[in-house]
């Protein structure tokens, strides 16, 4: 199995970054779409807009948020799927997954890698 990893999709791009995928759910701020270099925009996977909205990057609700995410990545079907296709992706090659957040700790990434690996 390849690596699985995660970054922020505003560090800069590398040459082993493998399958780049977008895992969130708006388009981020100032970065254009073909400057990302992306292989895929999988925003289906992102957390429910209520729920972002509820967690609202706030390190205190992050245990709560990681919970009720999990539930979505185990109970509805898209996110099944997406996380199947990303699963067989990693078999075959790196998988970096970005996202936008500034916190590096306090974001959905974590909670799809950990759920990924």
């Amino acid at each position: 199995m390849a690596e699985i990893i995660i970054k922020r999709i505003y560090d800069p791009i590398e040459v082993d970054d493998g399958y780049r995928v977008l895992i969130d759910r708006l388009w981020p701020r100032g970065i254009k779409k073909e400057d990302a270099r992306l292989s895929a925009w999988e925003k289906e996977i992102a957390p429910s807009s209520e729920l972002r909205k509820a967690f609202n990057h706030k390190p205190e609700l992050f245990s709560e948020f990681r919970v009720k995410y999990l539930i979505e990545l185990r109970t509805d079907t898209e996110k099944i799927r997406k996380l199947e296709k990303l699963r067989s992706i990693s078999e075959e090659k790196k998988v970096t997954l970005l996202y936008a957040a500034k916190d590096p700790i306090y974001n959905h990434a974590r909670i799809l890698l950990e759920e990924l690996n």
